[in-house]
Parts: C-alpha cells; structure tokens; sequence
C-alpha cells in the first residue's frame, strides 16, 4: 500500500548487483578452470553451478536494466487511502463484533486513539 512516504530520490541497485555478478562468474569460471586442471571433478562441478547461477542471475539484471523504469506515482499523485482495517469483500471492521469494539475503539488505544495510560 503507497502510504506517500516514500522515498522520492530513490537508486536501484541493479547496476551494482550486475557488477557483483559479473565480479561472480568470473570468478567462478576461473575456479571451474583451476579445479579441472588440478583435477578435482566435485570442486569444478561446484565453481560450475556458482557460475550457472551468477550466470542466471546477471541474465536477469541486465534485462530489468534494459526493461527501464517502472511507472512510479509522481508528486502530483495523492496518496491512497489508509485500510482502515475494512474487509475488501465484506465492508465489516476486523476483529469481530465484541462489545466495545465499535468503529470508534481500538482494543489497545482507548476512545481517544491514544497508546498508553495517559
């Protein structure tokens, strides 16, 4: 839910996960080569699945790089309504139909909305 708190400078960091991922896969193809060459199958296999994954996953950063951004609300778009605690399907509060739980009263709050003994 956007509440109108949200950060509105706000970075992606897909171009330092790409960094990182790429930093991964070379580094997991130079284990693959070293382990192959020593001759240690199971380490080989292993630097083998670490770069699959870096792999897959710079694949994936490089295409929500290219996607561009996403629609964002801008400063002109009000903020949604708060939940309020209704159900979507019923229209009813949460909680029940307890005595002194009208729509005034919050179990934890008192009339006034105030937390605590004050």
């Amino acid at each position: 839910m956007r509440t109108g708190n949200e950060p509105l400078e706000a970075r992606s960091l897909l171009k330092t996960r790409r960094a990182l991922a790429l930093w991964g896969l070379i580094w997991a193809a130079f284990g693959v080569a070293v382990f192959v060459v020593v001759g240690r199958p199971g380490w080989a296999a292993g630097c083998a699945v670490v770069a699959a994954l870096a792999a897959t996953d710079l694949a994936i950063v490089c295409r929500h790089i290219r996607q561009g951004p996403h629609y964002q609300p801008g400063k002109d778009v009000p903020p949604y309504e708060p939940d309020r605690g209704r159900n979507e399907f019923t229209g009813r509060r949460r909680g029940g139909t307890k005595p002194g739980m009208g729509s005034d009263v919050w179990p934890d709050r008192g009339r006034e909305g105030r937390k605590g003994p004050w």
